[in-house]
């Protein structure tokens, strides 16, 4: 299996080729719905995260999203 480097939220990751921003949240264990996300500091809405092939040198950040008034 072919493998590229990732980084995310800052550390150095291996992961398959191929692999979705869907993917990878859903391996992470946490509610997709808790995180944003963010590959080269560009937003990635929810309902594209399937569609979005990560590549080799991709770096993925989560977060909390800010909710308030």
């Amino acid at each position: 299996m072919s493998t590229i480097s990732i980084t995310l939220n800052g550390e150095a990751r291996t992961e398959p080729v191929g692999i979705s921003l869907a993917e990878l949240i859903a391996s992470l264990g946490a509610t997709p719905q808790s995180l944003a996300t963010a590959i080269n500091q560009h937003f990635v809405p929810r309902d594209e995260r399937a569609a979005r092939i990560l590549v080799h040198g991709d770096a993925i950040t989560t977060f909390q999203p800010i909710t308030g008034g």
